[in-house]
């Protein structure tokens, strides 16, 4: 029982009605990548800093819902051709992210975005500077 800070951990949903609480920090997507002990859905909290995301990510065996609590980002995602496709959102909107789609976030300062991912098999590639 208790609370569990979003900032400094990300929960994970087994599907069978279970939660396991993992620390976040820079080594995060490195320790969980082959951990099979962890269910397929994470829940967690992220915020933006300011101008565009630093990468995109994919994750290709389930949808992702943002659910925005503050600010005006923007998702930003990546179609086959190369071609990008922008869609603000507000707080209490949410997006849904398709499976199998590239995706960012984007926008001014002082978003929060609760994000409950399917991310099994998430892969992530570096934004190229225009």
């Amino acid at each position: 029982m208790g609370t569990h800070e979003l900032v400094a951990n990300s929960l994970f949903l087994d599907g069978l009605g279970g939660v396991a609480v993992v620390p976040t920090g820079p080594d995060f997507y490195a320790r969980i990548k082959n951990d099979t002990t962890l269910g397929g859905t994470m829940v967690s909290l992220g915020g933006g800093h300011g101008g565009p995301g630093k990468h995109w990510e994919m994750h290709p065996a389930g949808e992702e819902i943002l659910v925005i609590l503050e600010g005006t980002p923007t998702v930003v995602f990546e179609h086959d051709d190369g071609r990008e496709e922008r869609t603000e959102a507000c707080a209490g909107q949410a997006v849904i992210v398709p499976r199998g789609v590239w995706h960012r976030t984007d926008g001014p300062a002082g978003w929060k975005i609760l994000y409950i991912t399917y991310g099994a098999g998430t892969a992530h590639k570096q934004v190229v500077p225009s």
